[in-house]
């Protein structure tokens, strides 16, 4: 599946024309093309390879995937290799799925392996800012980075409202509380590192477009990526902060146990101090050798009386000193 999109002089002309019809168009200075291929297979990325003259690396690097967020120069045109992401509804699993961006002086085409990517949306970003269609292929970069970006921040706040939760769960005393935790805890941290290897390099991305010495945006869209740029700065501290709060949450978890655990000797310690009290004084009134009140009525009740009292007094001092 193809999709196509021809800008002449900063106007939508066409609109999902044969694949095949790109090369005329191209001949034109003024028109700039937009190619979204969705699973390409080997033949068809050959002919696109032919076709814009691009790299057999760069073609390479889209036939294997799980590429670092990158953007590779060659003579004749950009490869760009990012990321978008979504949090899975109901889970704290972070889904990642990977777009390859060729970059040409009038065209810019996009390979997708799966529809996690919502070109329509990214279509309408560029239809609700025609004044900047004049730029070119900057302008249709821009407007799939900054969907881009959007859906990092999408990610993280969604991310932020789960540990959010998860410190709701932290100081509940149940089992399954204590392991939902844990589970939690360790599938955020999980998600935020994979979140931060897809963001953290796309700085290096961004900030290498702006670069004067590639040419590709225009003066008046430095400020549109100056933008993004700042978006993803602010994404990448977000999570880094975030990453910290789920360490903290898993170093207070286990402070938890250890208090709960701490707590529960102390009252296991008492009562095993309460009943060494009977089990010392029936032992010795069990000795086969005579005591006083051995074999009379007032030495059972003597020694009756010392369990009672002891264990009673020695309940109240454990009481009073919160061991109880």
């Amino acid at each position: 599946m193809a999709r196509t999109r021809l800008y002449r002089n900063g106007t939508l002309v066409l609109e999902d024309f044969p694949v095949r019809d790109i090369s005329d168009h191209l001949g034109d200075p003024s028109s700039v093309v937009w190619l979204d291929l969705y699973r390409p297979g080997p033949a068809e990325l050959a002919m696109v390879g032919e076709e814009f003259g691009l790299h057999e690396l760069a073609l390479e690097d889209v036939r294997h995937q799980r590429q670092r967020p990158k953007l590779d120069r060659y003579r004749t045109h950009e490869f760009l290799s990012a990321y978008t992401v979504a949090v899975a509804p109901g889970s704290t699993e972070l889904i990642t799925s990977e777009v390859a961006v060729f970059i040409t002086g009038q065209a810019l085409i996009t390979i997708r392996m799966d529809d996690r990517l919502a070109i329509e949306d990214v279509a309408a970003r560029w239809d609700q800012s025609p004044n900047l269609a004049d730029h070119g292929v900057g302008f249709l970069l821009h407007g799939l980075l900054d969907h881009l970006v959007d859906g990092y921040f999408d990610a993280v706040q969604e991310l932020d409202d789960r540990i959010e939760e998860l410190e709701d769960l932290l100081f509940d005393q149940g089992r399954q509380q204590i392991q939902a935790v844990q589970r939690r805890a360790f599938g955020l941290r999980k998600s935020l590192v994979g979140l931060r290897r897809v963001v953290l390099p796309m700085r290096e991305v961004v900030n290498g477009l702006m670069r004067p010495g590639l040419h590709l945006v225009s003066e008046p869209l430095m400020p549109y990526y100056q933008d993004v740029y700042d978006h993803v700065l602010r994404v990448t501290e977000w999570t880094e902060s975030l990453r910290d709060m789920v360490g903290s949450v898993m170093e207070t978890n286990l402070s938890i146990q250890a208090n709960r655990m701490n707590l529960i000797m102390k009252k296991v310690t008492s009562w095993a101090a309460i009943i060494a009290v009977p089990t010392a004084i029936t032992g010795f009134y069990g000795q086969n050798l005579p005591y006083p009140g051995f074999g009379h009525l007032a030495g059972f009740i003597t020694s009756s009386a010392a369990i009672v009292l002891l264990s009673v007094v020695l309940y109240l001092v454990f009481k009073r000193s919160d061991w109880l």
